[in-house]
């Protein structure tokens, strides 16, 4: 059984993103595409990806801008037919919506607050609320605009979850496995296994599994297995 982990491929490298695809191919639910992966190899090297597993594609894009050149955006990627697409929920219902007009067979997934961000953070960017009641309107702006998944960090899956019903997907960043030291650039972190209790539908994981490579694909996947267990016992 796969388990509900989205693999963060994060590497300029293509030909060691396919062998991390390839050694979590089974293991892993989705496979995370960023925006300096599209930017690298464009829709050609979303396709390679594609083509070296049987898992879904998360494209994190994380598109922001009025709804006409976001709707234009979405439309060109529609090729690629994402299982998810990122949008930052701050840019509005209409710009959410210009999305998942462009890509109905596609879930727009609405991007709340981001996890690398501390709670002063959030108050220097001009948020008149603390990080959980801005998500929870976020998520909501996103939701009303048709989205039909959220990104948030651990801390707000509960509230989110009770602001926006059960068929909305909730995908978590920001999980850290119990035996892996610090926090890399997340502030507000929570175990995997925790997230998925506390409501998430998946967690985004990339270091804690794919420093493993430098033992060789067996490692790695065998890390992958590792965390699957943790939060499938």
């Amino acid at each position: 059984m796969k388990a509900p982990i989205v693999l963060a491929v994060d590497t300029p490298d293509l030909a060691i993103a396919k062998q991390w695809v390839k050694a979590t191919d089974g293991v892993v639910s989705v496979v995370k595409l960023g925006l300096e992966f599209f930017l690298t190899f464009g829709s050609a090297g979303v396709l390679e990806i594609a083509r070296e597993c049987e898992t879904d594609i998360f494209l994190d894009l994380k598109l922001h801008d009025i709804p006409h050149t976001v709707s234009g955006a979405a439309k060109a990627v529609s090729n690629l037919a994402p299982r998810f697409l990122t949008v930052h929920a701050s840019g509005g219902q209409g710009m959410v919506r210009a999305a998942v007009e462009a890509l109905p067979k596609t879930s727009v997934t609405g991007v709340t607050i981001l996890t690398s961000l501390s709670e002063t953070d959030v108050s220097d960017i001009g948020f008149k609320s603390q990080a959980l009641d801005s998500a929870v309107g976020l998520a909501r702006v996103a939701v009303s605009g048709g989205a039909r998944a959220i990104v948030c960090s651990p801390l707000e899956i509960v509230a989110i979850r009770a602001a926006v019903g059960g068929d909305i997907t909730i995908i978590t960043p920001g999980v850290r496995p119990l035996d892996t030291a610090g926090s890399d650039d997340q502030m507000r972190t929570m175990t995997p296994r925790a997230a998925i209790e506390a409501g998430a539908d998946f967690v985004v994981i990339g270091r804690p599994i794919t420093q493993s490579f430098s033992n060789g694909a067996a490692a790695m996947r065998e890390r992958a297995i590792e965390i699957a267990e943790q939060i499938l016992q």
